[in-house]
This record gives C-alpha cells, structure tokens and sequence, in this order.
C-alpha cells in the first residue's frame, strides 16, 4: 500500500507541473495574441479559442498516457493499449468496471480518478477564462466600431 501512495502522489505531482507548464503557455499566448491581434471576424476568434481548448485538452492527453505508462512499468498491464484505456476510463472518472487493477495496485486507480477530477475541473476554469476573454475583446471592438461610426 505504501508503494502504491508513493506512486499515486508523484503522478499527481507530474500530473499538476503537466497541467501547470500547458497552463501558463496556454494562457500567456491567448492573452498575448488577444492583446496585439483584435480580430473583428467572429470566425477567427472562435479559431483562437479552439485552438486554446485543444492546447488545454492535449495536456489531458498526455497525463492520461502518463498514468498508462505507470501501470505497464509496475506490469500492472501487458500492453500499453489496454492501460491507456483503462487510465482514459479512470481519468475521466468513467469507470467502465470492465478493466480492473490486481489487488497489489487498485489504489492506484483512485489516486488517479481523483488527479483526474482536479484536472478537468482546472481545465474547465481555464475554457471559461478563454471564453471570457474572447467575449471582452470582441465587446471591447464593437464598442470601439460603434463609437468610430458616424452616427445620422
């Protein structure tokens, strides 16, 4: 059990300096961008808000492989698509139940739901300050197109 917490708590160290490196670079560069590019098209503020979201999830993507490749390291599971499948279901918080871990390492697999949770619940905060920011900007120039027309 030891092993297991040991284990656990420095994949949700790895996890969160994942998650905290695609946050900074994320949100730099989409407060960067948003501040030197207003873009009056609405299609390119949706490409620049995709583009973050993706960033964001690609974060996701790699903890998640993290986790599998933990388990296939600990001989937990024999092929790295079935620990990818079962990290993606317990990262998620799914939990299919169709893949379990052996006794020796099914802490591991709460340790990982939990790091899971705190993840896409600081991901959704980071969609929501995307959003946010694209909104202002785009209010931000039609105040501007507004107050620089002629008004008849």
């Amino acid at each position: 059990m030891l092993l297991e917490i040991v284990f656990g708590s420095a994949m949700i160290v790895l996890t969160t300096l994942i998650h905290g490196v695609f946050t900074m670079i994320g949100v730099e560069y989409l407060r960067d961008y948003i501040d030197r590019h207003h873009q009056p098209a609405l299609i390119w503020s949706t490409l620049r808000l995709a583009v973050f979201i993706l960033w964001i999830f690609l974060a996701t993507i790699i903890e998640v492989w993290s986790w599998a490749v933990l388990y296939v390291f600990l001989g937990a599971f024999q092929s790295i698509e079935t620990a990818v499948y079962f990290s993606t279901v317990t990262f998620t918080t799914l939990g299919f139940g169709d893949i379990v871990l052996d006794e020796e390492w099914r802490l591991l697999s709460s340790f990982e739901a939990a790091n899971g949770l705190l993840m896409f619940g600081w991901s959704t905060a980071l969609v929501f300050i995307g959003v946010q920011w694209t909104y202002e900007d785009r209010a931000e120039l039609r105040k501007k197109n507004h107050t620089t027309r002629p008004h008849n």
